[in-house]
């Protein structure tokens, strides 16, 4: 009976320091006129930890979501009233192209690509960026198995 307490007790402690993390990126957020509220941040985290779960991925940090905010704050796209909301989608799309890709693509380099999609070719559109990147993770995993092949054939 302790145990689940003490784990509790734990990873409260983590999310107020996730937190507090998260919030220190306000500093730069200022500067394109977007701020998170601990309660966004609070639910960032809850989002979070629900898609690190769903996707079968661990995560010892909040280095993605610091770059996913720092990334795309910049976007012409991006509004106040809708940027934590994004965030968390833009954290569901991130995990699932890690999977999608078998983390072949460095976290910083995919989050380049995920922006560069968003606001040139999707124009702001998150349906349409969604769709955009599937392609992309299904484009990505046949030039991998074609890589692949032609590398198991040079072996022979």
């Amino acid at each position: 009976m302790f145990l689940p307490r003490l784990l509790g007790s734990i990873d409260h402690i983590m999310q107020e320091k996730y937190t507090n993390e998260l919030l220190k990126v306000n500093k730069k957020l200022k500067e394109y006129d977007l701020v998170l509220t601990r309660d966004e941040i609070k639910n960032m985290l809850i989002v979070r930890n629900r898609v690190l779960r769903d996707y079968a991925r661990v995560e010892l940090g909040v280095e993605v979501i610091k770059e996913l905010v720092e990334a795309f704050c910049r976007s012409p796209y991006i509004a106040n009233e809708n940027f934590a909301s994004m965030v968390n989608e833009f954290q569901e799309i991130f995990h699932y192209l890690k999977n999608e890709t078998e983390d072949e693509i460095g976290d910083s380099l995919l989050i380049g690509i995920m922006k560069d999609y968003f606001d040139d070719t999707c124009r702001g559109s998150m349906e349409f960026l969604k769709s955009q990147l599937e392609e992309f993770a299904e484009q990505f995993r046949s030039d991998a198995q074609f890589r692949k092949s032609v590398l198991e054939r040079d072996e022979l």
